[in-house]
């Protein structure tokens, strides 16, 4: 079996993009991915296949990256042949075959509807080894997320007056980081503070949202009447659309309900420059995150399984 990228052979991309998808998980269609290859987010060195010795392609992996990066940032596509007997140890090696040239392990995101484990197709099992090839390659971290989306039907709620929200420095919101992720129910910060500590984390986080495609002048804290911090809202965006970037409300401040007061200002805020659809994610075991988008007209579209590595890996 070899595995290589789409680069190493100029007929090897064509061939990758006529491989038929087969299995219940859903895939991307030649299409999509040809206009991901277009604006720079899918590469030829990022499309790896899976060829035997008789030059049939037995899988493929696509990963994905915006279109300024190095480096790819997550596996958007994952697929094996029906026939091959063991899916999750060809599958695994051609992973390893990727992140070994890429130096990194990037997530692997798998969309997915909201009953797949009862789905009667066969879906819980094509997941499941797809979940034995990830962490056989260095993905051995999951976390089950629930993808929201709001539409200008919904409509957006006014202002109440209970929260004041201005501008403020990165120092400012380095330092609402590291409050923020006290107590949080947010899968990703407790993994990440059982390595590092919560200034680290924040740094990071600043970092990663400061990289984003959404604008840094749109962050916002979130103050009560009388100057106390209450929280941060982080509007954001992706390549396609706009979306609830970052959210929360300080430990002495919770149980409030004045998560529902920030959401709505994120909202209204993308409403008010023209947005026709805002997307946010929430862990499944963060209830009230999910009730609060539930409470302000966001709909679960689907579940995304994030299988992730370990700090340090």
């Amino acid at each position: 079996m070899e595995f290589r990228s789409a680069a190493a052979d100029p007929t090897d991309l064509d061939r990758a993009l006529a491989y038929q998808a087969d299995g219940p998980v859903p895939a991307l269609t030649p299409e999509k991915i040809r206009e991901e290859l277009a604006a720079h987010q899918m590469r030829p060195e990022w499309t790896w296949i899976a060829e035997d010795e008789n030059g049939e392609i037995l899988a493929r992996a696509l990963w994905w990256g915006r279109a300024d990066s190095e480096r790819p940032g997550v596996l958007d596509c994952l697929q094996v042949r029906d026939c091959v007997a063991d899916p999750a140890g060809l599958a695994a090696g051609l992973l390893a075959a990727g992140h070994a040239a890429f130096d990194r392990l990037p997530d692997y995101n798998i969309s997915l509807p909201r009953d797949w484990r009862t789905s009667p197709d066969g879906l819980a099992d094509a997941v499941a080894w797809r979940q034995e090839a990830a962490a056989k390659a260095g993905l051995t971290r999951e976390i089950e997320r629930l993808r929201f989306e709001w539409t200008p039907d919904a409509g957006t709620a006014v202002p109440t007056g209970r929260l004041v929200f201005r501008e403020g420095t990165d120092e400012e919101f380095l330092d609402a980081f590291v409050r923020l992720s006290s107590g949080s129910l947010d899968l990703h910060t407790q993994n990440e503070l059982r390595s590092i500590d919560a200034e680290e984390l924040a740094r990071d986080d600043v970092e990663f949202y400061t990289d984003c495609p959404g604008e840094r002048s749109w962050w916002r804290l979130a103050h009560l009447p009388d100057g106390t911090l209450a929280g941060m809202a982080i509007p954001s965006a992706t390549p396609y659309h706009r979306n609830v970037g970052y959210l929360g409300v300080v430990p002495e401040q919770r149980g409030q309900g004045l998560i529902d007061e920030i959401l709505a200002e994120i909202t209204r805020f993308h409403a008010s420059e023209g947005a026709r659809r805002i997307t946010a994610t929430t862990d499944t075991v963060n209830a009230p995150m999910a009730a609060a988008f539930t409470r302000a007209g966001y709909e679960v579209t689907e579940i995304r399984l994030v299988l992730e590595a370990s700090r340090g890996v």
